[in-house]
């Protein structure tokens, strides 16, 4: 993974491309969850040590890739893609490794942290400020780059919500390294939901090798994915404006809505416990694992994809003050029927 003095400029050139290629093959790592009295051992699949730091670099890496094999990039080539921030920091690290100009369409809710590592990597920001009629901002972004592809020719949209090279990387990738890391006996698997590329890359992959694993679709309260009403929301890397062109129901057995103090209390009790920070969308992903388990507590080998790391949320969810701007107060209930966490 990078560190951080390697998001300056003169990082060489060699160094750049290596970083770039070496995505997946992330760790597992285990821990308990005390629920009711009863100890339930968990798989957390952590696609923070990925080179910029998330899972959207397996998506950054298959997008390009795919744009490069139908020949549809070259010298004048200026990429562009609507991003809540982890993507677009792996797409700038694709980017630069390969020579190409970036440009993120990035909203307000854009961690600072993942603003100036798109920006150290040489991306240009087109910020968008005006939310969608859902109260989010992914319509008002895809406008943006609707506008910037139709303006100049040589804008290219890598199309991350209905490119299939989204799915097909986490079928071929994501999917199989759990499969093989559990030894072949996965119960259940909890997959965090934007734009629904990694749930139904790693839902086909289980449904043709483990049909009886259950899988699980984490979703924001708020996003529409799945059918569920639009509500305004804090929560970053997870959720949606629009439904997924990507997801059938054959691909899941089920999903669960988990709101904002659920999924930060979850963020800050794994801190708390074991000293590993995990952004949002994993505290969505642990919060609804043990709403399932308590429902489902025969469920034995169970992994949780764990998207990105906490580095990138230190100055909102690991921040009193910004949880206190937001008037988000954390407390006990949010963690639902969890006792504790423990290594």
């Amino acid at each position: 993974m990078l560190c951080e003095n390697e998001y300056l400029p003169n990082l060489s050139a060699t160094r750049l491309l290596e970083l770039a290629n070496r995505v997946g093959n992330t760790p597992l790592r285990s821990l308990s969850l005390i629920t009711k009295g009863r100890v339930q051992s968990i798989h957390l699949k952590l696609e923070g040590t990925n080179p910029t730091g998330s899972m959207k670099d397996r998506t950054g890496y298959a997008l390009i890739r795919h744009l490069q094999e139908q020949g549809r990039l070259n010298d004048n080539s200026i990429i562009v893609e609507s991003t809540s921030g982890n993507l677009g920091v792996a797409l700038a690290l694709q980017c630069k490794a390969r020579g190409y100009r970036f440009v993120a369409v990035v909203d307000p809710r854009t961690t600072r942290e993942n603003r100036d590592k798109m920006e150290a990597l040489g991306a240009r920001l087109d910020i968008v400020r005006q939310p969608d009629a859902t109260g989010g901002y992914l319509l008002s972004r895809l406008a943006r780059v609707n506008e910037l592809c139709t303006q100049q020719r040589c804008y290219v949209w890598t199309d991350q919500y209905t490119s299939l090279a989204n799915p097909a990387v986490h079928y071929t990738t994501t999917g199989p390294e759990i499969y093989e890391q559990m030894g072949g006996k996965v119960d259940a698997i909890f997959v965090p939901v934007s734009t629904g590329g990694t749930l139904s890359g790693i839902g086909r992959f289980f449904r043709e090798v483990s049909p009886k694993t259950h899988i699980v679709g984490v979703d924001a309260y708020g996003s529409v994915v799945f059918g569920t009403p639009a509500a305004p929301r804090k929560l970053t890397g997870i959720g949606s404006s629009r439904p997924s062109s990507f997801l059938s129901e054959e691909l899941y057995t089920t999903f669960i809505l988990i709101k904002d103090e659920e999924a930060f209390a979850f963020c800050r009790a794994l801190d708390a416990a074991l000293h590993l920070q995990l952004g949002g969308s994993s505290g969505a992903v642990l919060a609804a694992c043990v709403r399932h388990l308590a429902q489902h507590p025969t469920l034995t080998n169970v992994v949780c994809v764990c998207a990105d790391q906490g580095t990138n949320y230190a100055s909102s969810i690991f921040n009193d003050e910004w949880l206190e701007q937001q008037g988000i107060r954390l407390a006990r209930h949010h963690l639902g029927p969890l006792d504790e966490i423990a290594p």
